[in-house]
């Protein structure tokens, strides 16, 4: 496997002035905010040895190094709010264009997705990773079996191994989506000293829509839900209704715990429309002990344990 190295417009312009101010070295993070290395710089540009790459995985390639130059990094100080990825090869962006226009987003923590210039994950008032792992910690207990519904980047899978989970099925409907998050260095085995190759062995990850995926999936084969689908509309309401609530509560076991996003589609009050509906179909469904976290945005329950 290749080692990346990650760049962006901030990040590059800190580059330019190093080079231009005769700089020898400069402390970066070339893998999104995961490390931080003192990298060389020589003759006008920045030096990258895959011995030290960001979670670098060298496989018999050994050691090597590569020269970026001013000429290579300077489109980037202006490319806007993007993320480049370097393989030894090619310098070019993290995005995907097909029926829309997907992005990886740089952020001061773990990127998010942009699609259609609409972010994927709450970053305004909180972090995507401090989000991600309260939502598992909520649900998620050592030795569970966990579904993970419209995947995205992979945080909540990431964070339900940290949990413990015995297994993360996590589904993503969207190709485009999938191809991103293969470049998420946030999600790679080794990212992390516990997430290690056997940890994410644990993730099985599915290209597929939930709402037909979750048709061929056996009775009660789930401890935990953790569904958090895009914010409703037309297009996603499927997600949000009362026939996909009863295949979640066929699909959990009695008491299994369940954590659905939301979202806050107008100011969250104590009688909303949207969000009491939404716990209506969920308790018709099967499932009770349910409560809206204002933090989250999310509704939290359990599966209801049969009376007989």
């Amino acid at each position: 496997m290749a080692t990346y190295f990650y760049f962006h417009s901030r990040l590059v312009r800190q580059i330019l002035d190093a080079v231009r101010a005769g700089k020898n070295t400069i402390e970066l993070s070339l893998d999104l905010n995961l490390s931080v290395s003192v990298w060389p710089i020589e003759d006008h540009c920045l030096i990258l040895d895959t011995a030290q790459g960001p979670g670098s995985v060298l496989s018999g390639s050994g050691r090597k190094t590569f020269a970026l130059s001013l000429e290579d990094l300077e489109p980037i100080a202006d490319a806007g709010n993007k993320v480049f990825c370097f393989d030894g090869e090619s310098l070019l962006p993290v995005e995907v264009r097909a029926d829309g226009y997907y992005k990886l987003v740089p952020t001061s923590s773990a990127p998010t997705l942009e699609i259609n210039g609409i972010k994927m994950h709450r970053s305004k008032d909180i972090d995507p990773l401090e989000d991600a792992r309260l939502k598992t910690q909520r649900v998620v207990r050592p030795g569970d079996i966990v579904l993970d519904t419209c995947g995205g980047l992979g945080y909540s899978a990431l964070f339900a191994v940290k949990a413990g989970a015995k297994q993360v099925v996590s589904t993503e409907k969207s190709r485009q989506v999938m191809e991103i998050r293969q470049k998420n260095p946030w999600i790679r085995a080794n990212a992390f000293a516990w997430f290690t190759r056997e940890a994410a062995a644990r993730i099985e990850l599915e290209n597929a829509d939930i709402s037909r995926y979750i048709q061929g999936i056996g009775d009660q084969s789930f401890e935990a839900v953790i569904h958090d689908p895009p914010r409703f509309c037309s297009a996603t309401g499927d997600l949000y209704g009362k026939d996909f609530y009863r295949e979640l509560a066929r699909v959990v076991k009695p008491r299994a715990r369940l954590f659905h996003y939301t979202g806050s589609p107008r100011r969250i009050k104590e009688k909303d429309r949207f969000i009491n509906n939404a716990v209506k179909r969920l308790e018709t469904a099967g499932f009770d002990n349910l409560s809206f976290d204002d933090r989250l945005q999310g509704i939290l329950g359990t599966k209801a344990v049969p009376l007989y």
